[in-house]
């Protein structure tokens, strides 16, 4: 009876442990999953670095070009997405850029093209403020993302402009220094006609120099103030397994195709003998009428030879 009794206990003691952990796994908190961005990630020592990530979790680089001075950056997304929400999220882009203002974003050029029934390709071309350009390509993929699309392909290629526009200003340095040398010797006396005409034409020529230098920073200088950025939108068409190709149409096509070359073979074909067929008809029927028939008659009997005839008799 004192051996029930225990084993009760213990089975009671053991429903209520259960009944605990139960009750502390559903009040656990819920941890946020979403993707961290690189460029806004938490210091790395709170994260624990985690195992192999799943192919399914990659990811294009996340990598800042913005702390480069001096330097035009131009900025290019390659986009993959089902063909039918091409163009919903290209509409979401040109948005997103007249949002900004003119000032800070302008549409510079828009394609769509429809290859064929179910393959589209499409771009945007966009003049973007240097400061918003990396946030501008981050919310755009995140828009195509959203379609349930993915970034084929990024580049992101820089040109000193800056180390250009010192150069220049060191050359227009150099060329006013020597302008204004070549000046205070045409102020002095005692030179000849021919030596002030050199003087002058030399003058032209390094003012000439200093205008090219000026237009040199003009146009770095407009590269450093836009960046441009290059969206391409491809489809992924097609039927499952197969592609952009469709065998029933590409079947069709083909048939069509074979059918045009074969009408234009016997078109050509039959331009070519029917001239000859018409000619060769005119003639039979001539070689057919009463007049030739007695003709012929005449000529077989003009052409018998006289033992034929005396047999005959």
């Amino acid at each position: 009876m004192k051996t029930k009794l225990l084993a009760g206990a213990m089975a009671l003691a053991l429903i209520g442990c259960s009944e605990k952990n139960s009750e502390s796994l559903r009040e656990s908190p819920s941890y946020d999953m979403a993707p961290i961005d690189a460029s806004e990630a938490i210091p790395t020592q709170a994260i624990p670095a985690p195992a192999a990530a799943p192919p399914s979790e990659m990811r294009s680089p996340s990598i800042s070009v913005s702390s480069a001075p001096g330097v035009a950056f131009n900025y290019s997304y390659a986009f993959r997405l089902d063909d039918n929400r091409i163009a919903k999220v290209q509409e979401e882009h040109a948005a997103a850029c007249e949002a900004l203002g003119i000032n800070r974003c302008r549409i510079a050029g828009m394609t769509y093209r429809l290859v064929r029934e179910n393959e589209v390709e499409a771009q945007l071309l966009f003049k973007l403020d240097p400061a918003i350009a990396r946030k501008f390509g981050r919310d755009a993929l995140a828009s195509v993302e959203k379609a349930e699309g993915v970034l084929a392909a990024t580049r992101i290629s820089g040109e000193d402009v800056g180390t250009r526009i010192s150069d220049s200003q060191r050359r227009s340095a150099d060329i006013n220094s020597e302008i204004s040398r070549l000046e205070a010797r045409l102020k002095q006396g005692g030179i000849g006609d021919r030596e002030r005409s050199e003087l002058q034409q030399q003058i032209a020529g390094l003012r000439q120099q200093l205008d090219g230098e000026r237009d040199t920073r003009r146009t770095g200088e407009a590269m450093l103030a836009t960046t441009p950025m290059q969206f391409d939108y491809v489809g992924t068409g097609g039927l499952p397994g197969i592609g952009y190709g469709n065998p029933f149409s590409d079947a069709l096509n083909m048939l069509v195709h074979s059918g045009s070359v074969m009408l234009s073979f016997l078109l050509i074909v039959g331009a070519a003998i029917l001239p000859w067929a018409a000619l060769f008809a005119l003639l039979l029927a001539i070689w057919r009428t009463r007049p030739m028939l007695g003709a012929r008659k005449w000529l077989r009997g003009a052409t018998k030879p006289p033992e034929a005839s005396l047999t005959a008799a």
